[in-house]
C-alpha cells in the first residue's frame, strides 16, 4: 500500500515525474531531443550505450543526468553543473586578463593527440568516469595550451559531449514540445513556431472557462496548447470536415490530468453547423480530397511521441517503446482526450455559440473553412487563423471585408531573433528560422 501511495502522489505532484508519465530528453544542450514514456524497462541510447530511464522515475524536471559507467553497465547518474559552472568562468576570467592567444599556428594534421583509442578503452575498463578520459584527452594535447580560450572551452565541450553526456530531464509543455517538434520535424506541425503559437492564442483570447472552437490539422499540438492555457475550465472543441477526425496524437505528450482530458472533446463540422438552419447542412463535401481519409491522411499521419527522436548512426531510430503500466497509472489513464463531445454539450454550443476560433489547417483553403465556422461563433468573439503563406489569408481577409462578417481585420507575420549571449560573444545565432508564417485576426460582428 505504501508503494501505490507514493504512486498516487506522484501523479499529483506536476514538478514531479512518474512511471508512465511522457518526458523531453534533451541530450547534449539540444543535439537530441527525445520523447520518451517513463518506465522500469524503458532504455536510452546515447552514442553507443543503452542506459535506463528507470533512476528519471521520481525525480523533479530540470534535473541533469550524466551517463556514467558502473559494475553493471552504463547508467544515468544525477548530476549537479552549478558548482563546476562557477569555476570555469573564474578560470576563464582570470586567464583572459593575463595572456591572449591566437591560432596562427596551429596545424590540423590530427598528429597533436598522443592518446589512443586503445587507451582511452583501457581506461574505461579501469572505471575511468567521462570527466578523467576529457582531462587525460587535454593533458596529452600537444596544442590545447597554445590554443586561444574560446577554442580550449569549444574543445572540452566538444570532448565531454562525446566521453560525458549529459541528459536534461524536461517537462513536455507546450512551448518544448513545440520547440522540440519545429527543430526537428516542422512538417508534422505545420511549420508552426513557437512564438506564433503563443500569438494565435493571445490573439484569439483564449482563457479559462472559455468554449474554444479549434480546427487543428498539425498533429494536435494546437489542441494541447489551448487545453494547457485553460487549465481544464471550460470546453476545447476539436473540428472536422468531412467523416474521419484529424489525428491528434501529441496531446497525449502533454500529461494531462482527468479534468483536462474530460475538457478536450470532438464534434463534426456538420454536426455543428446544423444548429444554425435545422438541418444538416454537408459542409466539406468539396473537401473530400483533402479529409484524412484522402491525400492528406499521408502528411498528418498519427505523430507517436516517440517518432521525435533521432536517428542512430546506422540508421535504426531510437524509439522508445511505452511498457505496461501498474494499476494505478491506468485508473489515471482511462479517461482520454478527444472524446466525442455529449448531445447536451453540443446543443449548448448552439444556442449560445463559441467564445474564441483558432485554425491551423495549411492544407485547407481558409476562406472555405471561415464561411462555415464564423457563424458558430458568439457575437464579439475572437478569431485567430495561422497559415504558411500570404495569399491565402489575404484573399480570406477580403472576403470576410466583402461580406462584413468581422472588423479589425489585420495580418501579422511574426517574427524571432534567437541570440547567442556569451562573455565577448554575444550576437544573433547563425541559423535560425527566418519565417514563422502569417496570423488572420478579428472579431466576429453580428449580420441583423
Amino acid at each position: 500500500m505504501a508503494g501505490t501511495n507514493n504512486q498516487i502522489d506522484s501523479v499529483q505532484n506536476p514538478r514531479m515525474t512518474w512511471e508512465g508519465c511522457s518526458v523531453l530528453l534533451d541530450i547534449n544542450d539540444g543535439d537530441r531531443l527525445v520523447f520518451a514514456r517513463l518506465s522500469a524497462a524503458a532504455k536510452l541510447k546515447i552514442g553507443n550505450k543503452n542506459c535506463s530511464l528507470q533512476p528519471l522515475i521520481g525525480c523533479s524536471f530540470g534535473s541533469v543526468f550524466r551517463v556514467e559507467t558502473g559494475i553493471g553497465g552504463p547508467y544515468l547518474s544525477r548530476f549537479n553543473p552549478s558548482s563546476e559552472g562557477n569555476n570555469d568562468k573564474e578560470n576563464n576570467g582570470f586567464q583572459s586578463k593575463e595572456e591572449s592567444r591566437d591560432n596562427r599556428a596551429l596545424v590540423d594534421d590530427n598528429k597533436a593527440q598522443s592518446l589512443t583509442g586503445e587507451d582511452i578503452d583501457a581506461m574505461r575498463r579501469e572505471g575511468a568516469t567521462g570527466d578523467e578520459i576529457v582531462e587525460a584527452l587535454i593533458a596529452n594535447s600537444a596544442t590545447f595550451e597554445k590554443k586561444t580560450l574560446f577554442s580550449q572551452e569549444k574543445y572540452r565541450i566538444k570532448k565531454q559531449k562525446k566521453y560525458a553526456p549529459k541528459v536534461l530531464l524536461r517537462r513536455p509543455l507546450a512551448r518544448s514540445i513545440c520547440e522540440a517538434y519545429f527543430k526537428k520535424y516542422p512538417a508534422r506541425i505545420g511549420f508552426l513556431r513557437v512564438d506564433t503559437l503563443s500569438l494565435l492564442l493571445s490573439m484569439a483570447n483564449v482563457f479559462a472557462n472559455s468554449e474554444v472552437l479549434v480546427v487543428d490539422m498539425v498533429g494536435g499540438l494546437l489542441t494541447g496548447a489551448v487545453a494547457e492555457r485553460m487549465g481544464g475550465m471550460g470546453h476545447v472543441c476539436s473540428t472536422y470536415a468531412g467523416n474521419a477526425p484529424y489525428p491528434m496524437e501529441i496531446v497525449r505528450i502533454f500529461n494531462f490530468g482527468i479534468d483536462i482530458c474530460k475538457s478536450i472533446l470532438r464534434s463534426s463540422l456538420d454536426s455543428l453547423s446544423s444548429s444554425k438552419n435545422g438541418t444538416s447542412k454537408q459542409i466539406g463535401e468539396h473537401d473530400d480530397s483533402l479529409s484524412v481519409e484522402g491525400g492528406l491522411k499521408d502528411q498528418t499521419s498519427p505523430v507517436c511521441p516517440e517518432e521525435i527522436c533521432d536517428e542512430s548512426e546506422n540508421g535504426k531510430s531510437n524509439i522508445l517503446l511505452e511498457d505496461s503500466l501498474s494499476p494505478v497509472i491506468r485508473s489515471c489513464k482511462s479517461v482520454k482526450a478527444g472524446e466525442k463531445a455529449p448531445e447536451e454539450v453540443v446543443k449548448l454550443w448552439k444556442e449560445n455559440g463559441f467564445s474564441s476560433l483558432i485554425v491551423a489547417a495549411p492544407d485547407l483553403d481558409p476562406w472555405s473553412l471561415v464561411k462555415d465556422l464564423l457563424p458558430l461563433l458568439a457575437s464579439s468573439a475572437t478569431f485567430a487563423i495561422y497559415h504558411q503563406f500570404l495569399q491565402p489569408l489575404a484573399t480570406c481577409m477580403h472576403n470576410l471585408q466583402l461580406e462584413k462578417m468581422a472588423i479589425g481585420l489585420q495580418i501579422s507575420e511574426p517574427w524571432l531573433r534567437e541570440y547567442q549571449v556569451l562573455p565577448s560573444r554575444t550576437h544573433p545565432c547563425m541559423q535560425m528560422s527566418a519565417f514563422g508564417g502569417y496570423i488572420l485576426s478579428g472579431t466576429k460582428i453580428c449580420n441583423v
